[in-house]
């Protein structure tokens, strides 16, 4: 049975793709999708065989050059600076004209599902307003405040003893506290949607028909207390649809992937050192640069580094024995889940998380960003010349290769709108 699916989407680097590849899921299963996405993303969009149509009054980046990034954390000086940047100029900000275009589509296209990405908590206000089932999706490891959950971009494993216990209850509720400054502008989007007041805004997705964990549980750490309409659906390892083609270079050294993020974090310096760091190394590098940096980024580079815009991370992993990263999720993931190893270098957002569950996992080693070349390459070294962590790539390779038989994700989707069929109640 073709259902209609309503997706929003935000240009949110690594979150982009995973959401995308859902939406091709859907297209090629016979359901009409419409995409409200970014003018940057439309290409991507159309390239799904999805209907794209533009933000009119949300903001609506036309380009991936960082002039016109909403939140601009790079210029945070602390982690806690650059969060309150994603709160307030992503997520709650702009909240209000988020659901105004959303109501307008929701009127236009009148579809039986909405999807909305976890920070974009205006289209959800819409969605709930018009009284269709959503569906919520989460592109990283599960870090929701008040479920005694890690704090995002702590990099915290799960507390050991009474010190650890004691530390993540107080910042639990720290954490809540600052989300909780959101309110007023969500409350603000809510009344001008004809809904109540929250008392605090994380009411709203845990309000949701169902929130979709974009990973697999077995890389993630159990969460205490899971909310009911929770579900994890797997990770999502399709490459974006800018990233291009690619061949091996020539020779029978290991292959070196070097990934840093696809959105701007002010990496060039970092990319410098790792690029010199593995030039003094017997391998081949891949240095793949992604659509926020120009191409003369890093200059002359050593013989044995090739540097490109972009490539599919999912073929190169096939020839790959180690990949060096910023810990973007959707680098990790599509890392383990090729078996590969991994030295990740957090520069932020839910970076750390990412990186402190690869090496809970025992798949790779982590080095702060500031780390020197000496430093990096011993790290790159050692990973290659140590067995083990191969191996336990390798075993989350296979945990999620059993998880992604089935499309879980599309599953939960079709679901929602079986029930919405059923009930011929919902008013729109």
């Amino acid at each position: 049975m073709s259902n209609k699916f309503l997706f929003t989407l935000w240009e949110g680097g690594g979150e982009t793709p995973p959401i995308l590849s859902i939406v091709r899921a859907a297209v090629d299963a016979g359901h009409e999708v419409t995409v409200l996405a970014d003018d940057v993303l439309g290409p991507d969009v159309e390239a799904t065989g999805a209907e794209w149509v533009p933000w009119a009054t949300a903001p609506n980046k036309g380009s991936y050059s960082p002039d016109e990034d909403l939140a601009r954390d790079w210029e945070a000086k602390t982690p806690l600076g650059a969060f309150k940047r994603f709160r307030d100029g992503i997520a709650f900000g702009p909240a209000a004209r988020y659901a105004r275009d959303t109501a307008a589509e929701i009127a236009r296209r009148r579809p039986d599902v909405v999807v909305n990405p976890t920070l974009m908590f205006g289209a959800q206000a819409a969605t709930e307003a018009a009284g269709i089932p959503q569906a919520l999706l989460l592109t990283c490891s599960y870090v929701v405040p008040g479920t005694g959950a890690s704090p995002y971009g702590s990099g915290w494993a799960p507390p050991r003893n009474a010190a650890e216990r004691l530390r993540l209850k107080v910042m639990d509720k720290i954490a809540l506290r600052l989300w909780g400054v959101g309110r007023d502008p969500l409350n603000a989007a809510r009344e001008e949607q004809q809904l109540a007041p929250l008392a605090h805004p994380l009411e709203q997705i845990h309000a949701a028909e169902r929130f979709l964990v974009l990973t697999s549980p077995a890389f993630d750490i159990p969460v205490p207390r899971l909310p009911a309409n929770v579900r994890y659906v797997g990770p999502r390892l399709d490459d974006p649809a800018w990233a291009g083609t690619w061949t091996p270079p020539a020779g029978d050294a290991p292959l070196v992937l070097v990934g840093l993020s696809s959105t701007y974090m002010a990496q060039g310096d970092l990319l410098a050192r790792i690029v010199t760091a593995l030039g003094a190394l017997p391998v081949r590098a891949l240095v793949t640069l992604g659509p926020s940096l120009e191409p003369d980024v890093l200059g002359a580079t050593p013989p044995n580094v090739t540097v490109v815009a972009s490539a599919p991370h999912a073929e190169v992993l096939k020839h790959a024995a180690l990949v060096v990263t910023h810990a973007g999720h959707g680098t990790i993931i599509k890392s383990l889940a090729a078996g590969v190893p991994v030295v990740a270098l957090p520069m932020g957002r839910d970076q750390p998380d990412n990186a402190a569950r690869v090496v809970a996992a025992g798949a790779g080693v982590t080095l702060k960003p500031s780390a020197k070349v000496e430093a990096i390459r011993a790290a790159v070294a050692d990973v290659l010349a140590t067995p083990s962590y191969t191996a336990a790539a390798g075993r989350l390779a296979t945990a999620m290769a059993a998880e992604g038989e089935a499309d879980r994700a599309l599953a939960e989707l079709e679901a929602l709108a079986a029930r919405r069929d059923a009930a011929h109640s919902v008013p729109l």
